[in-house]
């Protein structure tokens, strides 16, 4: 059985399954393995320092895969932005087609990649939100819900109820974001009302996710509990791995007069890359979401891709087949 959807055939791959585009880790060597076993692949722009760099390092991609894939551009407030429209711009100039979009207004980034002819994917953490970005002309929404790493907004609203909820007003294809590592998520998305997965923890426990095997090993001994929400008071929640880091900024940020400056050393993007590169978990925060819980692997990203569509597919045809109404 073919697991074909309006994603598979938007973004010609096999199955519909996405890695999610995640800083310091969506790089070449994770975005090709991903590709190469016939999902969606995404180099994160920002994680590369300037703009020539994110030339080379999809040049790089292009050397380990023939197949599609996609760059994820993060657009966040920020008193000194980086460059973002010469990001947008090496992204078309490089010939990519399949763009991810996320974060603070990105209208003017959506209609310039649509101008030149990529296909966008934005992903969001509200229906409401969705609805903005179908507006814009975006090709497909993913939707995050609150389980996932990362930001997932501030209405905390869980994919048992988002992705439906959104299902039933959006009209182009959708992900299901936050939660998803096996089968049965897969297969719960489409009958929500999604028509695929994205994933980001679960291809951080890889083995071509270029992060320390001491961040790997984390995550596989994490349950679903094992994750802190930060930034809760200043309202820009994320979710990450329960650490000695996110414990300490837990523990601050719950005093009456904590401001964001108390925080800010313990937080930094610097340090969290220091964690994933050497494996020192004391180091920076680790980005991580409740998915942990279903992690107990470390596989190489064709073997989790081939278990993914094998037990959704044994799922489809056994189990819920085995399911008759009364009569």
């Amino acid at each position: 059985m073919a697991l074909r959807t309006r994603i598979t055939e938007l973004l010609g791959i096999e199955h519909p399954i996405v890695q999610g585009g995640m800083m310091w880790v969506g790089r070449a060597e994770l975005a090709a393995a991903v590709s190469n076993a016939g999902g969606l692949g995404i180099l994160t722009a920002l994680t590369q320092p300037t703009p020539d760099d994110l030339r080379r390092e999809i040049a790089r991609c292009r050397t380990l895969t023939d197949k599609p894939f996609g760059v994820n551009l993060t657009i966040l407030p920020s008193v000194s932005p980086p460059p973002y429209a010469e990001y947008r711009q090496a992204i078309i100039d490089m010939g990519v087609t399949i763009v991810e979009t996320a974060g603070h207004r990105p209208q003017e980034h959506v209609e310039h990649f649509k101008a030149h002819g990529l296909t966008v994917i934005h992903k969001c953490t509200a229906v409401r939100h969705a609805l903005s970005a179908e507006r814009m002309g975006v090709d497909a929404i993913s939707i995050d819900g609150f389980e996932c790493a990362g930001h997932p907004g501030e209405d905390d609203i869980p994919g048992l109820i988002l992705i439906p909820a959104a299902a039933d007003k959006v009209t182009v294809p959708m992900l299901a974001s936050g939660g998803f590592g096996d089968g049965r998520g897969l297969v719960a998305a489409l009958a929500l009302g999604a028509e695929g997965i994205n994933m980001g923890t679960r291809f951080c426990a890889t083995v071509e996710a270029p992060i320390h095997d001491a961040v790997k090993q984390l995550i596989v001994a994490n349950d679903e509990r094992a994750t802190n929400l930060i930034f809760r008071r200043f309202h820009n929640t994320g979710r990450v791995a329960r650490t000695s880091v996110s414990d300490k900024v837990v523990a601050i940020s719950s005093q009456p007069e904590a401001v964001f400056e108390d925080i800010r050393p313990l937080v930094s993007g610097a340090k969290g890359r220091i964690a994933l590169e050497t494996g020192d978990l004391d180091a920076g925060l680790v980005w991580a979401g409740q998915v942990q819980g279903l992690i107990h692997d470390v596989p190489t990203c064709r073997e989790l891709i081939e278990r993914i569509v094998g037990e959704a597919e044994a799922i489809i045809a056994a189990r819920l087949s085995g399911f008759r109404a009364a009569a």
